[in-house]
């Protein structure tokens, strides 16, 4: 039997998230929700199911849904959806503020539904390579750039882009963090459009993170050090090197990555959960750590923006 899935937020990712439902095999996409209902009728004009009048009908329409709002609205739709026993895919961040993200985890407990937030590199074919080869990082440098998006400037560029790389470092070094050092500058927004933050964890081991969205470029790329070698990986081309000390000196040892689509890895997992009811790869304690450590972040900066000392 297919699982009736929906997607709640007709925007850019809203619509992708409907483009790769309707690919899905084992799901339905039955039913798009958005304020805007026009928005809404063209999303389902293109990918299938029915645009929806208003949140409660959506919610009973679905058993699974990707919700793709707003930041500021995920507590509220969210909240409501779990409530109403539909299992919820929250795209990153998994709101905007701490408060938030603890009522989600506490009504994803309290009715029993899945909570998954979309840290969607987590599921690129490239996380693989870094989970299989490192046991113990000591440095890791992270750089993610890309042109102005004009979308998501109601947030700095930690929140749209840094956190992902953020999840991912407090993913692969689970350690306690030590002490954050941030800076960054506002440049076409009222928020910080580049940032760069060095993280310390007690462990010992070290990040350093540079984030922009106002780069001619885009680039999407992390570098992992540990004591017997390191990998260099690029999320966006999906390959990976890794370098390591041999009788010849450092050698390079040929990776070899299966290329996919990370989101529908990542939609793919979520109705998994959501059919077996078991906990999704990334949880909403997972999505609220990475929020803390972003806000963290986005605190120092916009101090020293405020004080002129970017």
């Amino acid at each position: 039997m297919n699982l009736r899935v929906g997607v709640a937020g007709a925007g850019a990712m809203g619509r992708n998230h409907a483009r790769v439902f309707s690919l899905l095999e084992g799901v339905e996409l039955v039913a798009i929700y958005d304020q805007d209902k026009k928005r809404a009728e063209a999303v389902a004009a293109e990918f299938g199911g029915v645009a929806m009048d208003s949140l409660d009908d959506f919610s009973q329409a679905v058993n699974a849904a990707t919700v793709a709002v707003p930041t500021i609205a995920h507590r509220a739709v969210g909240c409501e959806l779990m409530e109403k026993e539909v299992d919820v895919l929250m795209e990153k961040p998994i709101a905007d503020t701490l408060d938030d993200a603890k009522a989600l985890i506490e009504a994803s407990q309290k009715y029993g539904r899945v909570l998954q937030v979309g840290h969607i590199e987590r599921f690129n074919p490239v996380m693989r390579e870094l989970e299989d080869r490192l046991s113990e990082p000591r440095f890791i440098e992270a750089h993610r750039l890309s042109p102005f998006p004009n979308r998501s400037i109601d947030i700095g560029v930690v929140l749209d882009l840094m956190i992902h790389d953020l999840e991912i470092i407090l993913h692969l070094v689970r350690s306690p963090i030590e002490s954050v050092d941030a800076v960054g500058v506002s440049v076409m927004t009222s928020r910080e459009d580049i940032a760069n933050a060095r993280i310390r964890f007690e462990n010992g081991c070290v990040a350093n993170v540079t984030a922009s969205r106002i780069s001619p470029e885009r680039m999407r790329k992390i570098r992992v050090f540990q004591g017997d070698c390191y990998l260099s990986l690029d999320y966006q081309e999906q390959s990976a090197g890794m370098y390591r000390i041999g009788q010849a000196g450092v050698e390079k040892v040929e990776v070899n990555v299966e290329k996919d689509e990370p989101l529908k890895r990542e939609l793919a997992s979520f109705i998994e959960s959501a059919k077996k009811g078991q906990e999704p790869v990334v949880s909403g304690q997972q999505g609220a750590e990475a929020l803390s450590l972003a806000l963290d972040i986005t605190e120092q900066i916009m101090q020293g923006i405020k004080q002129g000392k970017a």
